[in-house]
């Protein structure tokens, strides 16, 4: 039981910050621990708040507009600028399935060869083999 009672003393030690608890004695643990959650109880510090400053009511306005949920952050849209005509445009072109850039070239060797890996991951049941395949003599030996 007392190697209990010890274990747990120099945990808290530990805990509370002071270093080589563990080759100190019981007593002199008890008696700095102690002595830390007197010094530690301290009172409010700083700067006292003033209800009644202006940046304290702004702070209490911003906070029942945050509760109404009629606090709006960053900055308003403008609908009349050019970039929200160009978004109202893409949303467009998207709806109708035009797509953005250059369209794709099907008859390009890129896109011949996606076609191709393609073709042999739906004939192999969706699963294609990545990398370099494995050397015969080795499934043999194996």
């Amino acid at each position: 039981m007392k190697v209990m009672e010890r274990n747990e003393l120099v945990k808290t030690a530990v805990a509370a910050g002071i270093t080589k608890a563990h080759s100190m004695k019981s007593v002199v643990l008890e008696q700095m621990l102690s002595e830390m959650s007197i010094t530690k109880e301290t009172g409010k510090r700083g700067r006292p708040v003033d209800a009644n400053s202006v940046r304290q009511q702004r702070l209490a306005e911003l906070e029942i507009k945050r509760q109404n949920g009629d606090l709006k952050r960053g900055r308003p849209v403008d609908e009349d600028s050019e970039r929200q005509a160009r978004l109202k445009q893409q949303a467009i072109n998207k709806e109708l399935g035009i797509g953005q850039g250059r369209p794709v070239n099907l008859d390009s060797a890129r896109q011949k060869r996606l076609a191709e890996i393609e073709a042999r991951r739906i004939a192999n049941g969706g699963v294609i083999k990545r990398g370099r395949p494995a050397k015969l003599g080795d499934e043999i030996a194996g």
